[in-house]
């Protein structure tokens, strides 16, 4: 699930690390947190925990991908401290950021090999033939993002699946037993032919995303 802002003791961190073995860090996304932060949640955290990382917005809505090389050599620089357990980093471009295949071209060339790259397109745009062969090119997966302003193309271009749940059909967001049901069908079929999924869910209004998220390990058969 996405990592709450606001989550800062040791013991709610480790509510969330014994449950779902993984969050997304959001916070980065705002304004990037010291080396230290991520030591510190490193060292809270068990030995096969990972955290994805929303990357700055300085780089996906300021720069929109443009001349990003300096703040993408500082998140790395930032994150590199959670070692081992530094998994998936997402960049998440603005709705009104319609495709632009050379400034995609460039952008992916700054990306360093040995990383889990992800890319979240929100304009309708960006969803073609040319675009997923860029990304299956550069091994970047292609984010697919549940519920939220665009209808996902069920896409796989790397060696991992990255869902972002956004929003389901029940009421306040919250994901209905069938859409679970349909989701881990699909994620149990991903992982037979050799995907590794992560799955994170932002329809937090009410704690869904919790909520949602143990039913899906349930359904699953995921004990944790």
């Amino acid at each position: 699930m996405f990592y709450p802002r606001g989550l800062r003791q040791k013991e709610e961190l480790a509510y969330f690390a014994v449950r779902f073995r993984t969050v997304e860090l959001n916070n980065p996304f705002y304004r990037l947190p010291p080396p230290d932060a991520f030591t510190r949640w490193r060292e809270l955290t068990p030995a096969d925990f990972q955290f994805a990382v929303k990357a700055s917005r300085v780089i996906t809505h300021l720069l929109r991908l443009r001349d990003a090389a300096a703040p993408l050599a500082l998140l790395l620089d930032h994150a590199s401290a959670l070692g081992p357990k530094l998994g998936p980093v997402l960049f998440q471009l603005p709705p009104s950021f319609q495709a632009d295949l050379p400034v995609l071209d460039r952008f992916l060339s700054l990306l360093p090999a040995g990383r889990r790259w992800v890319i979240e397109f929100r304009h309708p745009s960006w969803q073609t033939a040319v675009v997923y062969d860029r990304l299956g090119r550069s091994g970047v997966a292609l984010c697919v993002p549940v519920g939220g302003r665009i209808q996902p193309d069920l896409v796989t271009t790397a060696p991992f699946v990255y869902l972002r749940m956004h929003a389901g059909q029940a009421p306040e967001g919250a994901f209905t037993p069938e859409q679970l049901g349909s989701w881990a069908a699909r994620i149990l079929a991903l992982e037979r032919a050799g995907k590794e999924v992560y799955v994170y869910f932002n329809n937090d209004r009410e704690g869904h995303a919790v909520r949602d998220g143990q039913r899906l390990l349930g359904i699953l058969g995921i004990d944790r």
